[in-house]
């Protein structure tokens, strides 16, 4: 990942690892790892010129797309020297589950990301480390587990019951990525701070999430982010500026309203959380909170909806068995919690999209504190770790036919058996929070859309390209045809 300035001290460390008179040759620059590589080596990786700025540059320009040219030229385990820093790119799933789970107490968060999370998120639980994060962890944990998710499922099947019910009976170009993504928000809306969303509101706040998002995503590549009141910052401030209104707004009106009177819900527990214990939870801990429950909530969702909703359409076969055990199931009732394990074909669609189109295709960086052994590897600390989910989910060794559609590959005797092949969420302690919550939505909204719709792939439309902007969406706005079933 990018230049991180604070990293140069421990870079300095890191070049004894090589060029001490006892080491081995560094494959790196010999270009020819050995099949029992030395302990003290790096791995193979592409040329660095004289600072490894350009790989950058490429990464900058198409990460997934590097990342797949780097593992066929230099295997599973590749080396990527930006100076200050060594970067190791693990796509090996045996040794992703090492790294992220095995020696998960020798990891941190890549510091830049951290720095540039801040911006949009606070000191969040997504950003923050040690004993703050597990602090922050465990207080959250109770309101995402999978009983919290599934005690929300009446509040969300009404929310979208009428949802779907203001979409039209037919449309030939219907935008359902932007309707995905205002249901997202709905939803967690209703779910953190009991309330709604008006249409102007909605469409306002997706606007300023895409561009902080794609923002953020470019910051990576750059060794320090300009402040806010620069001139040319003004769209971000904008953005920034809505975002914070959404969640101000709220926090006032629930700070004015008698404890007795105050729904049980996220906004409410983190209040309760900020009473009991100002110092470590002040109200700015609470917006933090609700900034990151709001963004991260909502992503996941709407970008994984969206990229179901392409592959029904895109695969009449699945959608038409997706939409018989639907109905044999539920009938046109909504769904209960208690249903939900018995749509297995509809979760396996579900998990079969995310495979394909993970919205976080690549864990952001870990860098390491103390030294790491990874198979015949080991680095020295102050080593950055990357783990592209999207490059193992699209490994034929692991998922054959790995750009087909084949939601049965997640049946229990399906073909996909390599722990650590499948990351959705991630892996390890930093797992994403809010997973149980996210599959209890999407489960939900993809049974009721299919009581409701059949969705098309548009006369003469091109099968969507995916855009990287930290969760990866289609790079046009998604249309599909929609016709509301009889």
């Amino acid at each position: 990942m990018p230049m991180d300035t604070a990293g140069i001290g421990k870079a300095r460390n890191l070049v004894t690892m090589n060029t001490t008179p006892n080491s081995s040759p560094c494959p790196f620059h010999s270009g020819n790892v050995p099949p029992q590589a030395p302990l003290d080596a790096w791995p193979p990786g592409p040329p660095s010129g004289l600072t490894g700025w350009g790989l950058l540059w490429r990464m900058a320009r198409g990460m997934p797309e590097a990342l797949v040219a780097w593992q066929r030229e230099f295997g599973d385990v590749v080396h990527l020297r930006t100076w200050p820093e060594h970067q190791i790119v693990v796509a090996d799933p045996t040794l992703a589950r090492e790294l992220l789970v095995g020696n998960r107490d020798k990891l941190t968060r890549w510091e830049r990301a951290r720095t540039v999370f801040r911006r949009m998120h606070g000191d969040s639980v997504l950003v923050a480390e040690g004993e703050a994060w597990q602090r922050k962890r465990m207080a959250l944990h109770p309101e995402f587990s999978r009983q919290a998710a599934h005690s929300f499922v009446p509040a969300l099947t009404e929310i979208m019951d009428r949802a779907y019910a203001a979409w039209p009976q037919t449309d030939a170009n219907w935008p359902i990525e932007q309707a995905f993504t205002s249901l997202a928000m709905e939803l967690i809306v209703g779910m953190a701070f009991s309330d709604g969303m008006e249409r102007d509101e909605a469409r306002r706040t997706e606007q300023a999430c895409r561009a902080l998002m794609a923002q953020a995503d470019a910051e990576f590549y750059h060794p320090w982010s300009w402040p806010d009141w620069m001139p040319w910052q003004r769209a971000r401030r904008q953005a920034q500026a809505q975002l914070d209104q959404l969640i101000e707004r709220r926090l006032l009106q629930r700070l004015a309203m008698p404890l007795a009177n105050r729904p049980d819900d996220l906004l409410s527990r983190l209040l309760r959380l900020h009473n009991d214990d100002q110092a470590n939870w002040p109200l700015s801990a609470v917006r933090a909170e609700c900034k990151t429950a709001f963004l991260a909530g909502h992503e996941t969702v709407a970008s994984t909806l969206t990229w179901w909703a392409w592959c029904m359409a895109s695969h009449p076969d699945a959608q038409h068995a997706a939409r018989a055990e639907v109905v044999e199931t539920l009938g046109d009732a909504p769904p209960a919690a208690s249903e939900l394990p018995a749509l297995r074909y509809l979760s396996q669609t579900l998990q079969e999209t995310m495979r394909l189109y993970p919205a976080a295709p690549v864990l952001i960086s870990r860098r390491a504190s103390c030294p790491v052994t990874l198979g015949h590897w080991r680095f020295p600390a102050g080593t950055l770790f990357l783990v592209p989910v999207q490059l193992m989910h699209h490994d034929a060794r692991w998922f054959p036919e790995p750009r087909a559609f084949r939601p049965e590959r997640f049946r229990l005797d399906g073909d996909s058996k390599v722990a650590g092949a499948y990351q959705p969420f991630g892996s390890g302690p930093r797992v994403c929070l809010g997973q149980h919550l996210a599959q209890t939505e999407m489960t939900l909204a993809a049974a009721m859309l299919l009581q409701r719709f059949y969705l098309s792939v548009p006369d003469g439309m091109t099968p969507p390209q995916a855009v990287l902007h930290v969760t990866q969406r289609p790079a046009q706005p998604l249309r599909l045809a929609l016709r509301r079933a009889p």
